[in-house]
């Protein structure tokens, strides 16, 4: 029979070997992307500088002729079936708390079920700023100065009644690799997880982030 030292000691033990394991597994947790190391290390660059700036973000559209961009353009994501959807989308979010946003778009989906419809953005989830240069030499949306990389999450609600979480990324010059250039979005319990890329010379896919002036808001 065990004396209550025995059980005490026993106990410990296994206190610690709790204690060991749970270390093991924040241990284990995933690290953050590179892309947002890659930002927060960057010579000039302060991504906190997001916190209490007012941003919009749009998907564009390019005229490479005339290296412009200007709002109106249109991205896309599918699901795990193949099955696309499309969007339009254009908004704002700001300082003041996860609503204080603004904007929506149109979304089209082809694939196993069809649907069509508009979008509203009723929350931010979060935003994060990312290094880069804007590439055109025309900016119809804003002062080209202004324009940003970084990668938003916005809540939105569908026209159908259906939700969902739209990400909307931008990559331009000098930003690191591990930002892509696009959008995807959730609605309901399917996740249009793979964004399609941006083709040379094709205007689609892209997008773009501008700090908003006081006069702007």
């Amino acid at each position: 029979m065990r004396t209550t030292a025995q059980h005490l000691a026993a106990g410990l033990v296994s206190v610690a070997l709790l204690g060991a394991g749970l270390a093991c597994d924040r241990g284990n947790l995933p690290s953050a992307p590179s892309g947002s190391k890659a930002a927060s290390t960057s010579a000039g660059f302060d991504r906190t500088s997001a916190s209490d700036q007012k941003f919009r973000w749009d998907i564009i559209s390019v005229n490479f002729a005339t290296s412009t961009a200007s709002a109106g353009g249109i991205a896309s994501s599918s699901d795990n079936d193949g099955s696309k959807i499309t969007l339009t989308g254009s908004g704002t979010f700001g300082p003041n708390g996860e609503n204080d946003v603004t904007g929506g778009g149109t979304w089209v989906k082809s694939g196993t079920s069809t649907g069509s419809g508009t979008y509203k953005v009723t929350g931010l989830v979060r935003f994060e700023l990312a290094p880069g240069t804007f590439p055109l030499t025309t900016d119809l949306i804003g002062n080209k100065a202004d324009a940003r990389a970084g990668l938003a999450f916005l809540r939105i609600r569908y026209s159908d009644g259906s939700r969902g979480v739209l990400a909307v990324s931008c990559h331009i010059a000098g930003t690191p690799n591990a930002v892509f250039e696009g959008v995807t979005v959730s609605k309901g319990f399917v996740d249009f997880c793979n964004r399609e890329a941006p083709a040379p010379g094709v205007d689609a896919n892209r997008t773009a982030f501008h700090v908003l002036s006081q006069e702007e808001d």
